[in-house]
């Protein structure tokens, strides 16, 4: 194999490639990116893959003889970033690489290509969506997802397929995270869910070119947990994810939201967040966030006794008898942070018992597009 490629795209394309790389691959072939020009094409494909996650990539580049090589994902991705501002020459001799740029000349070693496994085909398309919309829905849920591996279900983001409605949906047993969201599917009666992993759908999110449509693929045991062969396909700018899904059934999440709430608090979300930060200043992990609503205000406290401690109060809209609820600041954090909307609805139903924060819809009657339901702590 012998190229040149611009610097800035080909780092782009090496680096995006490389967050599929497995930190700690079970195999040491598996720590490669795979690198490959056809005869004929002008086109560089990158691809990397552990099994679970793969990543392909393709690069514009002027290829002077075809072939294919496997080399250090990790530290390719290291090298183009840090090289200087010239054309990038990629070029194989036997089992080592010639990576010239500039003044920069590096040799790396290849892996062996023929052990490499080879890279799960890409599903059947089943719609699209705008990749904004996709990847805000991503951040606003995916933290509420369990990062305990003894549990599968809760580490993952359930995506459950409904016409022409996508709902997101992610626990970890103390909070439920769920967000509605339009796309358009191919096949417009779809019904079915895929269980995906959290941490991978958060790279996918990430890594999504702004401005542009994302593609989903599901394949044919998507929906049938039988199988245990589901897997779902992400395709953004010409940049394919595909990852296995989580072979379990979601918890049945809906029946956990209050059907009636006993009061409603609404209050600026911006300045909220500002006063739970300040206010969280003197908690550890061990110590509540305390919240006292009452009609026109809320007081936020945190610490007591000998320990520091701190206290704000905040103007809010409030209907109901006055409640006194406490939190895991990361939790509630995590929730109003979520909140897209200027002001956050927090619906209230007895202090021990489910407390659920919404976006305030534009539209008055309209249903929120985010809810986050935390479970309040129990304080003396």
């Amino acid at each position: 194999m012998r190229l040149r490629a611009d610097r800035d795209s080909f780092a782009d394309a090496v680096t995006w490639t490389a967050r599929a790389l497995p930190a700690r691959p079970s195999l040491p072939v598996l720590a490669g990116m795979r690198l490959e020009a056809e005869p004929g094409s002008s086109a560089l494909r990158l691809s990397g893959f552990d099994y679970e996650v793969s990543a392909r990539a393709e690069v514009e580049v002027s290829v002077e003889e075809p072939g294919a090589l496997l080399i250090s994902g990790r530290l390719l991705a290291e090298i183009v970033r840090n090289l200087p501002d010239a054309p990038v020459d990629v070029r194989a001799e036997g089992s080592r690489v010639l990576i010239t740029c500039g003044s920069a000349r590096f040799t790396l070693l290849t892996l062996p290509i023929e052990d490499y496994p080879s890279l799960p085909p890409m599903p059947e398309g089943s719609g699209s969506l705008s990749a904004d919309s996709f990847a805000g829905a991503v951040r606003q849920v995916a933290p509420a997802a369990s990062r305990d591996d003894t549990l599968p279900m809760l580490t993952g983001v359930d995506i459950a397929f409904s016409g022409e409605t996508l709902t997101l949906a992610a626990t970890d047993r103390y909070r439920v995270a769920v967000r509605k969201l339009w796309w358009k599917p191919q096949v417009a009666d779809l019904e079915t869910s895929a269980l995906v992993p959290a941490r991978t759908l958060h790279e996918v999110a990430r890594s999504l070119t702004g401005g542009t449509n994302l593609d989903l693929a599901l394949s044919a045991a998507a929906g049938d947990r039988t199988h245990g062969e589901g897997m779902i396909g992400f395709d953004n700018n010409g940049r394919r994810t595909t990852t296995r899904l989580i072979d379990s059934d979601f918890i049945a999440y809906e029946s956990r939201f209050p059907r009636e709430a006993a009061g409603r608090a609404t209050v600026a979300t911006a300045p909220l967040i500002e006063a739970v930060k300040r206010v969280a200043l003197v908690a550890d992990r061990n110590t509540p966030l305390r919240l006292s609503f009452s009609e026109g205000e809320v007081v936020l406290e945190a610490g007591s006794g000998e320990d520091a401690q701190a206290a704000e109060a905040l103007a809010v809209e409030f209907s109901g008898d006055p409640v006194r609820v406490a939190f895991t600041p990361e939790y509630f954090l995590d929730g109003l942070g979520a909140v897209h909307s200027e002001h956050v609805r927090i619906d209230f139903t007895a202090p021990t018992k489910p407390v659920v924060l919404t976006d305030v819809p534009a539209d008055e009657g309209q249903a929120p597009e985010f809810r986050y339901l935390v479970m309040p702590l129990r304080v003396a």
